[in-house]
Order: structure tokens, then C-alpha cells, then sequence
């Protein structure tokens, strides 16, 4: 199989994947606290590997770049082991990548995203970076690729909340050494306030899962639906990465007198 892994190749070698109109990929995930039974890089490690998998199985040119591993998870601070980015910060990093693929030839950029918190700030940040440099930046956050094939493997909620089932799944199918299973009972968190439908505000996790910072059981997790959940996203990552309909042009809308072509 073809390398992908961007950190693996050689200066030419990417100079030739570029020529050949490869996409380049970036997980983004974060380094936050995951309760205290999943390490604090959950998000970028889990971000990477089903960008790897989608990758291998999308049968196109790609890189998969390293993971960005810091995201905007000041929500987390109150449990420890957090070190986060502000949104100018996260913002200026995505566009210092971007400047740089284009120089080294790259055309394209999909982002996989494996932390709630950046969800917000990713949505602006591609739109404005697809504008401003005119090459197509397209950004998933992995559970939105495949909501109804990860509910149907899940037994004690309907999605990936944080620390959960399913990402504790996850764990156990990539790296079960790294799950403090004997943790795993003192997860719960006292059940959280529920906001009112419709608003927005800032919440810590102190807060929206006040005790132990999980939201979900990770008790009923197990590496079949792990692998399950990882099949189902990565099949839906690399249907998505051969999209035609992701990988136009973006209209170059600021161009001085667009608006009378």
C-alpha cells in the first residue's frame, strides 16, 4: 500500500503526491482531561487513526498530516491535565497550515475533528480560509459521519458524548493498556443542569459534568463496538474524501466586481 502517513515521506516524495492533486488531511483533536480512566490525548489519538483508516480505504491520492493535538478546551481546566488554545491562536495555526500546503503544492484540505470544542470555532475558520486562499478546506467532525451506525452500536446512549461508551470503545480496540479499567466505577458524573432548548453560553465541564468530567457510561464500553464504530466512520470518511462535490473551487466572492459577472 502507498504511503500516507505525511510525517513518513520524504520532501519529493510529497512534492510528487502533490503533483498528482493528492488531498491533504488534518486531524485536530486536543489535549484535555477524559476522566480518570482515558488518557488526556483521547481526541487527537482517535482523530488521527480514523483519518489513517479512511485515508487507506478512500483509494485516491493522500496525506494524512500529524495531528494538531491542541484545540479550544478551556471548558475542561477544572479537571487538570488541560493545555488549550484561544480562538485566535487555533485560527492563526489553521492558516499558517494552509499557507504552507499551498506552497509545498497542495490544492486541497480536508480536516478530521475529534473534539466537540472545536466544532464552532472550525466551522468559521474553514469558511474563511477557503476565501481567503481559494482552494476548498472541508472539515468533519468524526461522530457526524456516521450518527445512526454509531447509536446502533451503543447500549447506554444515542451518540459519543465525552469519556463515554463510545469513546472508551474506541480506546479498548486501538490501545486497551491505555484505559485504567479499574477506573472505570468511579466515572459517573452527578447527572447536569439542563439549559433550555435554543441557547447558547459558555459551560465548563465542571458544570455540564460536574464530579468526574464524563458524560455517558463508559462502564458499558467494549472493544467489538469500538471496531464497530471505527468501521462504520471510516467507510463513511473515505466515500466522503472521493466526493467530487466537496473538492470545487470555492467562488472567489471578494474578487472587485464579482458581483457583476
Amino acid at each position: 500500500m502507498p504511503e500516507i502517513r505525511w510525517e513518513r515521506m520524504t520532501g519529493p516524495e510529497l512534492k510528487a503526491l502533490a503533483a498528482r492533486d493528492a488531498l491533504a488531511v488534518l486531524p485536530i483533536g486536543s489535549l484535555e482531561q477524559h476522566g480518570p480512566h482515558l488518557p488526556v490525548w483521547t481526541d487527537s489519538l482517535c482523530a488521527h487513526e480514523i483519518a489513517l483508516r479512511g485515508a487507506a480505504a478512500a483509494g485516491i491520492p493522500v496525506a494524512v498530516l500529524p495531528p494538531m493535538w491542541m484545540g479550544l478546551s478551556e471548558h475542561h481546566l477544572p479537571f487538570g491535565g488541560t493545555v488549550t488554545l484561544d480562538h485566535a491562536t487555533f485560527h492563526a495555526v489553521l492558516r499558517c497550515v494552509v499557507r504552507s500546503l499551498l506552497a509545498d503544492g497542495f490544492r486541497k484540505l480536508l480536516i478530521v475533528n475529534g473534539h466537540g470544542g472545536n466544532i464552532d470555532p472550525l466551522a468559521v475558520s474553514t469558511r474563511e480560509l477557503a476565501v481567503e486562499f481559494g482552494i476548498p478546506v472541508v472539515v468533519t467532525t468524526w461522530p457526524n459521519l456516521a450518527p445512526k451506525e454509531i447509536a446502533a452500536q451503543l447500549t447506554t446512549q444515542p451518540g459519543i458524548q465525552h469519556a463515554c461508551e463510545g469513546e472508551t470503545s474506541l480506546w479498548l480496540a486501538l490501545d486497551a493498556t491505555q484505559v485504567r479499567r479499574e477506573k472505570l466505577a468511579e466515572t459517573i458524573s452527578n447527572p447536569p443542569p439542563n439549559p433550555p432548548p435554543g441557547m447558547v453560553r459558555f459551560w465548563s465541564f465542571e458544570e455540564r459534568a460536574p464530579r468526574t468530567g464524563v458524560r455517558g457510561d463508559p462502564r458499558a464500553a467494549t472493544a467489538e463496538k469500538g471496531e464497530a464504530i471505527l468501521a462504520v466512520v471510516t467507510a463513511a470518511l473515505a466515500a466522503a474524501m472521493r466526493d467530487p462535490a466537496l473538492w470545487s473551487t470555492p467562488d472567489d466572492v471578494w474578487t472587485p466586481g464579482r458581483s457583476q459577472r
